[in-house]
């Protein structure tokens, strides 16, 4: 018996060696993601900095440190996806577009201020909003999508959402001004398209109505148009499903079918009855 059992072990232990030796990602790839976002977010935002580094000179160097960062996580075979470009270059494209992505964070800033009366400055929305935090890591994680860096950009979305929340996919595309408002249980997939101006809630499903291997590389999740307003727990579903600009869909609505702009969506008025004078709870299945 302990024989068997040994040379069943010894198997084991050879699959799991030889696993280690085809394996051609950095080590600590997760790591290294989540370093290079919280990385980012000190390099933009003052907010997020452990020392205070104000000098140009300190700026550059922040700046190089973050570019050696970033070619190291995507050195290895398959670390930024298949058919990455090499590292170096695409870590030069990724950051020629980091101006962009910090003027598109400071609209969702103003965004996230501006539509929450609780928000008493500028500052509190950066320290201490998730959407924000999840906004941010999804609009450098999107840059890196679009660059050729499908599966590092995957693990940035992932650190947002295991500290929000938020599941934001990369490849979704959201416009400038966007906002999230609590945000807990938010859910925006990968071929999602958002216009300028939209608002979210708690809860909210921007999904595909099938999960079918073969319709990975077809347009699965709905387009939602400008200054669109969507309420806590509400589902949308489907590639076909447009919601019209300026539309407001209420919470907990269930939509798989395109309204046209300026629509409103929500339940049917709720049935109201007397409480039971014999004060049992009543159930329903």
């Amino acid at each position: 018996m302990t024989a068997t059992r040994g040379v069943r072990d010894q198997a084991f232990l050879d699959r799991l060696a030889a696993a280690r030796r085809t394996y051609g990602l950095p080590l600590q790839l997760r790591e290294l993601a989540e370093e290079f976002g919280r990385g980012v977010l000190e390099f933009l935002f003052p907010h997020f900095a452990r020392v205070a580094r104000c000098e140009p000179a300190d700026v550059a160097a922040e700046e190089a440190r973050l570019r050696a960062l970033l070619v190291q996580s995507l050195e290895g075979p398959g670390a930024g996806g298949p058919g990455a470009p090499a590292a170096a270059a695409l870590a030069e494209r990724f950051f020629g577009r980091l101006p962009g992505i910090y003027e598109a964070l400071l609209s969702d800033v103003e965004a996230i201020y501006q539509g929450d009366p609780a928000a008493r400055s500028r500052d509190e929305v950066v320290l201490a909003y998730p959407g924000f935090f999840a906004i941010a890591l999804y609009r450098i994680a999107h840059a890196l999508h679009e660059l050729g860096a499908p599966l590092f950009a995957r693990l940035l979305t992932e650190f947002g959402h295991r500290e929000t929340g938020i599941d934001i996919h990369p490849g979704a595309r959201i416009g400038s001004y966007f906002s999230i408002d609590h945000g807990t249980g938010v859910v925006i997939g990968e071929t999602a398209v958002l216009g300028d101006r939209v608002k979210l809630y708690q809860g909210v499903t921007i999904g595909a109505a099938s999960v079918r291997k073969d319709l990975a590389h077809s347009k699965r999740h709905p387009t939602i148009g400008n200054g669109v307003i969507i309420y806590a727990n509400a589902t949308i579903l489907g590639g076909d499903t447009v919601v019209g600009d300026d539309s407001i869909i209420g919470g907990n609505v269930w939509l798989t079918h395109s309204v046209p702009p300026k629509s409103v969506v929500t339940h049917a008025e709720h049935e109201r009855r007397e409480r039971p004078a014999d004060d049992l709870i009543e159930f329903y299945l």
